[in-house]
């Protein structure tokens, strides 16, 4: 598998100028926001202490939570599968569709299923799948994965979405208005609500105790999905279970306030038991999480609720945007998330940040992002997974860095460079450091140079 460039990636969307500068005012604006909501609540280092402990709890204990989940599931009509993996799980949900006729499925927004490219297999099999949430709709008529957990096309603007609508739904290309083009795919996606053979929702939380699943959302395409067809089917990682409805109602509090500042999702949609007449699946899927709770540093992602609060922080995924992580997770979440997956594939990922910490400190159930961050790093070097590049790069440096006379010395003419040589010498096409940047003046001493200047040695 080809490894993913993250460097080149970010290139293409950092000439976008307009684009970037809107992409991280955006997401700012939204860290901006969950600070304000978390310093509304007293309790809210309480409560995120507490989401994290619970979500170890049922880590723990996940594979009996597993089984209580399902015998009550089960007693309440719903009827259970089991994916080991990707492939499995796209062939229960076809069979479930074609057992049934169904040829058409309305479908909410799941990460789940996009990492399982569940819909790509189902098109080839002649079933017609319709993303119903805003950002993912847009990002599957672009033939784009999402670049955003909560936000999936955050990184376009309103003229971008103008041009992929008025080819794929007839909206005016010259009116970007965010109104305008929010009406009109409500209503081209409307009739496919009342018309779809079946509906599927992902999964935010589902608890153990009553067998039942909640679904958290901002539009209520989830409540069509689940609610207007007569066949719901809704993908679940195992790693979304909570052992009671009381553990629940901690992660409600913290979702949205830590995804987009609000109290609460505009819906919050419990789904226990098909409707009369219907019928309800689950699908329980690994898809390699088993292996990764087995994994001593990195079990801990696991606890991620997929709020996205670490990317709207993040100053490298805010300046780069999520399609130059080349997977479904991007951000701090998905440089830990995707190397589970793929290790060479996605062995420049963790390497995309500047470990300041400030995901762990946001993510409302702790997860230390930033130590898993510098593991993956050694994991990545000791499988040999490092490129040419960096390899060379970091032995220089660890040779210059390992002494303090060839550090002095190195330090000395970087310092002349910079402030003698031409800006050329930073500043060019083959620099990606010197975009967007101004290295600062050197100072006229360094520390070392100082002290022993101004203290006696003894």
């Amino acid at each position: 598998m080809k490894r993913v460039d993250h460097a080149k990636l970010s290139k293409e969307f950092i000439v976008q100028e307009k684009h970037v500068q809107f992409h991280d005012k955006r997401l700012w604006d939204l860290r901006t926001a969950r600070d304000v909501a978390a310093f509304g609540i007293p309790e809210w280092e309480e409560l995120r202490s507490l989401a994290s402990a619970i979500k170890e709890h049922t880590l723990s204990n996940l594979a009996d939570y597993l089984q209580e989940f399902e015998r009550n599931a089960i007693r309440n009509g719903v009827v259970v599968h089991w994916a080991r993996d990707a492939d499995e799980h796209n062939r229960i949900v076809h069979e479930i569709l074609s057992s049934r006729g169904a040829k058409s499925l309305v479908k909410s927004k799941s990460m789940l299923t996009e990492e399982c490219e569940m819909r790509p297999y189902l098109e080839a099999r002649g079933i017609a799948v319709l993303e119903t949430d805003l950002g993912e709709q847009i990002q599957q008529f672009d033939d784009q994965l999402p670049s955003h957990i909560v936000l999936p096309a955050v990184h376009k603007l309103a003229t971008d979405v103008a041009e992929v609508f008025s080819r794929t739904i007839g909206t005016d290309p010259e009116n970007s208005d965010p109104y305008y083009l929010a009406e009109a795919q409500r209503q081209a996606t409307r009739p496919h609500f009342l018309n779809a053979d079946a509906g599927m929702t992902g999964c935010n939380f589902a608890v153990a105790k009553t067998g039942g699943i909640t679904v958290c959302t901002n539009e209520g395409n989830a409540d069509l999905c689940a609610n207007v067809p007569p066949l719901h089917i809704a993908s679940i990682g195992i790693e979304k279970l909570v052992p009671k409805l009381e553990h629940l109602a901690v992660y409600i509090r913290l979702l949205s306030r830590s995804a987009l500042g609000s109290p609460i999702t505009q819906y919050t949609s419990h789904f226990r038991a098909p409707r009369k007449g219907g019928e309800m699946h689950f699908i329980l899927v690994d898809n390699g999480r088993s292996e990764r709770l087995a994994m001593d540093d990195f079990w801990r992602s696991l606890k991620c609720i997929r709020c996205g609060a670490c990317m709207n922080t993040c100053p490298v995924y805010r300046r780069s945007s999520g399609l130059s992580y080349g997977g479904v997770y991007a951000g701090p979440i998905g440089a830990i998330i995707n190397p589970t997956f793929d290790l060479k594939k996605y062995s420049s990922l963790p390497f995309a940040s500047t470990l300041c910490g400030s995901c762990g400190n946001v993510c409302p159930v702790k997860i230390n992002i930033h130590e898993q961050l510098y593991k993956w790093r050694q994991v990545i070097a000791q499988n040999h997974e490092l490129s040419f590049v960096k390899k060379e790069s970091m032995k220089v440096a660890g040779t210059v860095l390992g002494n303090p006379q060839s550090y002095r010395a190195a330090i000395a003419v970087v310092n002349k460079a910079t402030s003698s040589l031409p800006r050329a010498f930073i500043y060019n096409p083959f620099n990606a450091w010197g975009k967007q940047r101004e290295v600062p003046d050197p100072p006229k001493s360094s520390f070392r140079q100082w002290y022993l200047k101004n203290r006696k040695v003894k």
